[in-house]
Order: structure tokens, then sequence, then C-alpha cells
């Protein structure tokens, strides 16, 4: 959360002339409802359902650069379709700087509580293995700059 997935996701694309999907907007899309309302109807595990199913159908798509939620690793399946059908990216952002970036966002269910920032030093703490576990690439985002993100993982396709 606040790693930056998106806008990197969307440079990215731009560069290698791919498509861009991010799978929570594709949720958002076809559900026509937020993310945040998703999770007030149907809690966190309805709202992991549906993306599972949509990362099991974005990661069988060809020349696309896939952005995903923050969360989209806690399933194994999810995992696992990542990891066997594309590389996948890590960007490594300290929880100080997500805190910064997310602090003011009311469309992050996760973190609408008294006290924000240890939320998200729980989730870090929760997901940091298991996207180590099945990163191609691992990037660290706390240069803040999001063409030198893009242009590291490029080199890292040999595409630079």
């Amino acid at each position: 959360m606040g790693a930056g997935k998106s806008t990197i996701g969307r440079l990215l694309s731009r560069e290698l002339r791919l498509g861009f999907k991010d799978s929570d907007r594709e949720i958002e899309e076809r559900t026509g409802a937020d993310i945040a309302w998703i999770f007030d109807v149907e809690g966190e595990e309805g709202f992991r359902r549906r993306e599972a199913d949509i990362i099991d159908e974005l990661t069988r798509e060809k020349k696309i650069v896939l952005a995903t939620g923050g969360g989209a690793v806690l399933k194994p399946e999810n995992r696992d379709n990542l990891q066997k059908r594309g590389t996948v990216v890590y960007l490594d952002t300290p929880v100080d700087l997500q805190y910064q970036r997310t602090r003011h966002d009311k469309k992050r269910p996760l973190i609408q509580l008294e006290n924000p920032r240890q939320k998200l030093q729980a989730l870090f703490l929760e997901r940091d293995p298991l996207y180590r576990a099945i990163a191609d690439l691992v990037v660290p985002t706390n240069e803040g700059d999001p063409k030198a993100v893009v242009k590291q993982i490029k080199a890292y396709l040999g595409s630079d």
C-alpha cells in the first residue's frame, strides 16, 4: 500500500509498449463499486475471492504489466499464478513512506483506523516475506523517483 504499484506499472507499460492492468481497478469496473464498498458489504474475504478470480484471469493475458493490490500475496493461489505466469517485481517501500503516501487516502479500507501507521507496520510484517518469496526482482522505492524504479526494472528485463 502506497508503494507506487499503479504509478510505476503505468510508466513501465508505456516504456515497454505493453498494456496495463490494475487488478483493483478491474474489480471496481466489473462490479460497479469501489474497493471500500466491497470491503464494507462482503468483508475482506469476499474481496479476496474476487481478487483471486481477477488475478487468475489477468495473469493469463500476454504482453501486459499488471499491478495488484497490496494484499494479493496473501492467497497462495495468487502467489502461484503471479510467480508461474510472469515476472514479479516487489516494490519494497518503508512503512514510514507508505504512511506518508496514504495517510489522507480515505479509499483504503484497511487503514481507516485510529492508528493507521501501526496497521501498515503489521501488514508489512505479514506481507514482506510473501513478496520476497515470489519476487524475481526487489526494487527499493524509498528514493521516491518512479522513473528511476522503472529504469531498474527495464535493466533487469533487458529492455534498457
